[in-house]
């Protein structure tokens, strides 16, 4: 009889509860500390299970006071909840700008909610490398429910979608043309719209151009996204948000949609991983390997173009 590999003793904490040692190997992935790389890989096979929503949106939308109720609302449900904020990096110590962003209220006393803040680290896309991974130690850690907070540079963050099972774009009134330029975008991500701020006038209106939009577009694997409003100040519309988040999880359920997005998900991510080791590789070759140097040398002399130079690096099919 084949025994089980034993676990780590940082994984056996976490999938005991342990938060201080999820909160450890969390800052170990994000410090690239390979004595995170054995927990993750053990821990790997417990996951994929929960849903992971994505909160996205231009600055300024309210996505964190939204967060805010939906993590109330959520744990009236008796869910726990996991949240990750990927931040702005700072300049000057490369951690998250906004730090442990006393915006989210919380009590201390409450086990079921996890907050992390996390630093993009310059990521296109306002997500940060590590961010699957954490998302994944934190379904480890028994959460229910995992909510990630992108950074929100002003477009949309597109790449919530290689993370995220539902992704929620959250957008307030008086955007009109803003909506216009975005539109690509926010349909290639969104299974929820979310016009936040709907105490302000033109809520309803932007309501009624987003489900006209997205009634005329073809939808993702045959859903159409959602419309809710809502609004912190209130509040209202939170429990309406919830609902719609679910709808599209057994949408992914009852259509297939789940194992395909998933497999997509994992194929973009073991692309990024395989590309981010291979460009490591090459540039300390290129540093240390004299036959590589010399390459580089020659398209610095401008007598060899970077493509050329990539092709003998690594041979490709005829061109």
């Amino acid at each position: 009889m084949t025994r089980a590999p034993r676990l780590p003793p940082a994984a056996r904490a976490i999938l005991g509860g342990d938060r201080r040692a999820l909160a450890r190997v969390i800052s170990q992935v994000e410090d690239r500390d390979p004595a995170a790389v054995a927990v993750s890989r053990a821990l790997y096979p417990r996951t994929g299970k929960v849903p992971v929503i994505g909160i996205t949106g231009p600055l300024g939308v309210g996505k964190s006071s939204l967060i805010n109720l939906l993590v109330g609302r959520l744990r009236e449900l008796d869910l726990t909840v996991g949240i990750v904020a990927v931040d702005p990096t700072s300049p000057y110590s490369g951690g998250s700008v906004l730090g442990d962003r006393i915006r989210f209220e919380r009590r201390s006393d409450d086990a079921g909610v996890f907050f992390r803040s996390m630093a993009s680290r310059g990521e296109v896309g306002g997500l940060a490398a590590a961010t699957r991974e954490v998302c994944r130690l934190l379904e480890a850690g028994g959460f229910n429910v995992i909510l990630l907070e992108t950074v929100g540079s002003g477009q949309v963050d597109l790449a919530v979608r290689d993370v995220a099972t539902t992704s929620v774009v959250v957008l307030v009134p008086h955007l009109g043309d803003e909506v216009q330029t975005l539109k690509a975008g926010l349909f290639e991500i969104a299974d929820v719209f979310c016009v936040n701020k709907s105490d302000l006038p033109g809520a309803d209106h932007a309501r009624r151009d987003l489900v006209e939009l997205a009634g005329l577009g073809s939808g993702r694997a045959g859903w159409t996204p959602r419309v809710v409003l809502t609004s912190t100040t209130q509040p209202s519309g939170i429990a309406e948000l919830w609902e719609a988040i679910e709808a599209h999880e057994r949408f992914l359920d009852s259509s297939g949609g789940r194992s395909a997005e998933e497999r997509r998900r994992l194929t973009a991510e073991i692309v990024e991983l395989a590309r981010e080791r291979v460009g490591r590789q090459f540039a300390e070759r290129l540093e240390r390997e004299p036959e590589l140097r010399r390459l580089l040398e020659e398209v610095v002399a401008r007598r060899v173009d970077p493509r050329t130079a990539a092709d003998r690096l690594v041979p490709g099919p005829a061109r």
